[in-house]
């Protein structure tokens, strides 16, 4: 049997296990998956065990940690210079992705050139976002309490992907406030912990600024509909949680570990279970009113 794990510290409770063993089910794979919590101080001496797996996840705060140890990444784990996803070939060689990417994507679907998005916070996965918006050539604002790091990201990628020299065709631009502008924007995205349960009363921007956006996302998964995305369903926005975004790079993970190939309604119907999964398992003060 194919034997995969995560790789954290701390993990606590993560859904991971309960997503691949359902995408092992639809695949027809004979595979397990579970948590491995490594101390910082251990990483470099569990490499070893590591190989003898098929493959495993990465999650904080061995996202870069990681790379010393991989023998190659593929073009977006490279393009990040952040690994989620690592498979280990006949040798042992470890290979990391990044499958993250693909999980945003298939949440928010297209970013046209030309999309006005705001994006709340860039640290950790929000760096990932800004970066795909700016390369799919979006008109991005970006809000982050750490200015100086919203910053750096800024002149980072206008320096590694001068205008015109984005994969994807024609770059976008971005600029660095400290709080939303009073304008109208094609798409909000929330990159912050504001919300995340247990303080689920928390929502990162105002009514006005949902009002004044014509979809929104939130990275948050637990609760499934944060207060962002309550608010936006009530005045009649486009909302999705980060639920759709965890399945999603799980199966992109599968992918690259097994080239497995699902059809994109089991993995839409896979969203729907965990929020279930999900609610039943940390009920919000809304669920049991």
């Amino acid at each position: 049997m194919k034997h995969f794990t995560l790789i954290g510290c701390p993990l606590g409770h993560s859904m991971s296990p309960w997503i691949h063993e359902r995408l092992f089910r639809l695949a027809g794979e004979e595979a397990s998956y579970d948590l491995t919590e490594i101390r910082p101080e251990d990483l470099d001496a569990s490499i070893d065990k590591l190989r003898e797996l098929r493959g495993f996840n990465v999650t904080i705060p061995y996202k870069t940690a990681i790379l010393p140890h991989l023998s190659g990444v593929d073009e977006l784990a490279e393009r990040y210079q952040s690994v989620n996803t690592v498979a280990v070939n006949a040798d042992g060689k470890l290979l990391g992705s990044n499958t993250d990417c693909a999980g945003f994507l298939h949440s928010v679907g297209e970013i046209p050139t030309g999309t006005r998005a705001l994006l709340i916070g860039c640290g950790g996965v929000g760096r990932m976002m800004a970066t795909e918006c700016y390369l799919h050539g979006a008109d991005l604002t970006v809000t982050e309490r750490d200015l100086p790091r919203a910053q750096a990201l800024a002149e980072e990628l206008q320096e590694r992907f001068p205008a015109g020299k984005s994969p994807y065709g024609k770059t976008g631009s971005i600029r660095i406030l400290e709080a939303p502008p009073a304008e109208d924007f094609d798409l909000l995205m929330n990159a912050t912990p504001v919300g995340m349960y247990p303080k689920t009363q928390g929502c990162p921007v105002t009514d006005d600024v949902i009002a004044r956006s014509s979809r929104v996302f939130d990275v948050i998964y637990n609760p499934t509909e944060t207060q962002l995305i309550r608010r936006a369903k009530a005045l009649g926005k486009e909302a999705i949680g980060g639920s759709a975004m965890l399945v999603w790079q799980a199966a992109v993970a599968q992918s690259f570990w097994n080239h497995t190939q699902f059809d994109p309604k089991d993995i839409w119907n896979l969203v729907s279970e965990m929020q279930n999964e999900v609610d039943r398992l940390f009920p919000t003060e809304e669920a049991q009113a």
